[in-house]
């Protein structure tokens, strides 16, 4: 016959490990609520954050401690890139590719801003004698540099040619 057991014992340990159990699921549930409700709060505090902000843009004024440019021939006479370019490299430009524009009809030298730094162009049209009104700006993410120069049927009027 089997043996009565003693009220208020547990018949086996998995019994008596049930409210222990209980209580650190019950803590684990109420922590991952208070971290969720923390993350919640962070999140929507954040958006209205942002709403609220005004983005400013402002140019620099200061030209770069390194210039990169890129020197294109738009007047077709061969080796004149190449000169500009030597003559900037000794001013501590740093030419970084030269190649032919895609027409040899450019009447004027053109300098060219692709970071919105106005100040690099600038720069680099005054070391060369190039008129200011000769600068555009076409910002590009695909552009790696922050100067493009297009050298024009002028290139002999370039300070270039005066040494």
């Amino acid at each position: 016959m089997k043996e009565n057991s003693r009220p208020g014992k547990p018949e086996n340990n998995s019994e008596a490990k049930k409210p222990t159990a209980n209580l650190i699921l019950n803590f684990i549930i109420i922590f991952l609520i208070a971290v969720i409700a923390f993350l919640s709060y962070s999140v929507v505090k954040k958006i209205k954050s942002n709403g609220n902000k005004v983005v400013s843009v402002e140019s620099k004024t200061v030209p770069a401690a390194i210039i990169q440019l890129e020197v294109l021939n738009g007047c077709g006479v061969a080796g004149a890139a190449e000169k500009i370019t030597d003559y900037l490299r000794n001013n501590s430009v740093d030419v970084v590719q030269i190649k032919n524009y895609v027409s040899f009809e450019i009447e004027k030298s053109l300098v060219i801003d692709r970071t919105g730094n106005r100040s690099n162009a600038e720069k680099i049209a005054d070391l060369l004698g190039i008129d200011r009104k000769n600068i555009v700006q076409q910002l590009s993410n695909d552009y790696f540099l922050d100067v493009s120069l297009v050298v024009g049927k002028d290139y002999n009027q370039l300070k270039s040619n005066s040494k």
